[in-house]
């Protein structure tokens, strides 16, 4: 990752004049609460490259630290806000609709919170969606539900209108929580109101289950999704070491990256092939997926796959590329392939097999939060609302080196964190399994 191409300047609608509200007891307690714009998170902690830019004397990249200000920029008795859900559920979104409202109410004092229903159609006026009014009455158990209450939508709406609406409603503060085409929507909506010179602060919360935004360590909804992921991992193994020769094949999320499938399968070390969108693999051949699946056969009787929807894509080369509403190449379905070729290769060895398919998708995008994620978003959400307090402004909240920081979209949109195939975590995948490298190098003898 080049940190030096990326530019960590956080735009501002303007000086921060006003004090805040939120109360510190000692000037002591002040200068530990409030955080500083010259509060920074080095972005490279790596010692060897940390002592090479000291030596040549170049700049050391960083993050804006994320955190309450001393002096903030909007009225809080005058501010009307507005909070949007887009894209595909996740674990933790009502958690973190919770947790703004929340901190802009109690905190700030500010009372005026609107939420648009179904996503951006929320702003346009053909859809003819009411806004929500939200106050802590209405989000005081949310958090114990799925889902959002605000409801989502997918695919592009009118930039224009949408800022229109932001206009008429005198809305001063909008918090998009969601993927990445949330996130290149965000950015749009932000280059039109700079065009139209408006003080408006729009901020971003990464909203993706693969756990796979630029610059972003972890997103949440992850920790749930990992978490629930290994139970199907425990009931695929289980229903193949319950049949001579049983095949659990289990299908995960990770479009573009691997992250839920590997981290599952070290959570859970009962997995012996680890298909991920970052690592090629073959099917037939000596030493691809299938001769494989047989020597573990042979060995050990029983096997378990977990793939990631995103892995072998390859194999629909023929396929015309098509696109969802967001924009996202439509996925052939990997699972559903991998079955047909299984049955199929061992049905032509005249070996009998029995292949338990498992797809929890839908079931672990819909789930309400673990007890990790309702942390982690209490704090996401509550550094969105500082962010945002302050007139900053195109910028997501993430999370780096352990701290949560702002992190300017531009710097983000449009890009994909991957596993490292020579990396840390597919390298304990390897160890785990006993797979190999896919391609040639596919043992799978492990559990």
């Amino acid at each position: 990752m080049d940190f030096d191409s990326i530019d960590t300047t956080v735009p501002a609608l303007g000086k921060s004049k006003i004090q805040s509200p939120i109360r510190a007891d000692s000037e002591d307690t002040r200068r530990l609460f409030f955080v500083s714009d010259q509060d920074r998170v080095i972005i490279d902690i790596n010692q060897a490259n940390l002592e090479d830019r000291i030596r040549r004397g170049q700049k050391i990249p960083s993050f804006e630290a994320a955190g309450p200000r001393a002096k903030i920029y909007f009225d809080p008795s005058k501010l009307r806000c507005a909070l949007v859900t887009c894209g595909g559920l996740c674990p933790g979104l009502n958690d973190i609709i919770r947790s703004i409202v929340l901190e802009l109410y109690h905190a700030y004092g500010v009372h005026q919170i609107y939420g648009a229903r179904y996503g951006l159609q929320g702003f346009i006026p053909a859809y003819g969606h009411d806004f929500m009014n939200l106050t802590p009455q209405s989000v005081t158990d949310i958090h114990y539900m799925g889902g959002t209450v605000l409801g989502s939508s997918r695919g592009p709406q009118p930039i224009e209108e949408v800022v229109d609406c932001l206009e008429r409603m005198n809305i001063r503060l909008l918090f998009m929580i969601g993927g990445d085409g949330t996130l290149r929507a965000s950015s749009l909506i932000v280059n039109e109101i700079t065009a139209r010179n408006l003080k408006i602060s729009v901020v971003s919360i990464p909203k993706t289950i693969d756990n796979d935004i630029y610059l972003v360590a972890r997103s949440f909804g992850f920790e749930t999704a990992v978490s629930v992921a290994t139970q199907a991992i425990v009931a695929a193994h289980n229903e193949a070491k319950g049949y001579p020769n049983g095949i659990g094949l289990i299908k995960l999320m990770g479009r573009y990256s691997g992250f839920i499938a590997a981290s599952a399968a070290i959570a859970q070390q009962d997995v012996n092939f680890v298909l991920i969108p970052e690592a090629d693999f073959d099917l037939h051949g000596n030493g691809g997926l299938l001769d494989a699946v047989e020597k573990r056969l042979q060995e050990r009787k029983h096997a378990v796959i977990v793939v990631a929807e995103g892995a072998g894509q390859k194999f629909f080369k023929d396929k015309a590329e098509a696109r969802d509403e967001s924009g996202n190449m439509r996925l052939m379905d990997i699972g559903r392939y991998l079955k047909k070729e299984i049955l199929a290769y061992f049905k032509s060895k005249n070996m009998d097999t029995t292949v338990k398919y498992i797809d929890p998708s839908y079931m672990i995008r819909s789930l309400p939060a673990n007890s990790s994620d309702n942390v982690y978003c209490s704090f996401l959400g509550r550094d969105a609302v500082h962010a945002g307090m302050a007139g900053k402004t195109g910028l997501l909240v993430g999370h780096w080196n352990n701290q949560f920081v702002h992190v300017p979209m531009s710097a983000s949109v449009g890009k994909h964190k991957q596993v490292s195939p020579d990396g840390t975590l597919w390298l304990n995948v390897l160890a785990a399994t006993g797979q190999g490298r896919l391609k040639n190098c596919v043992m799978g003898l492990a559990s």
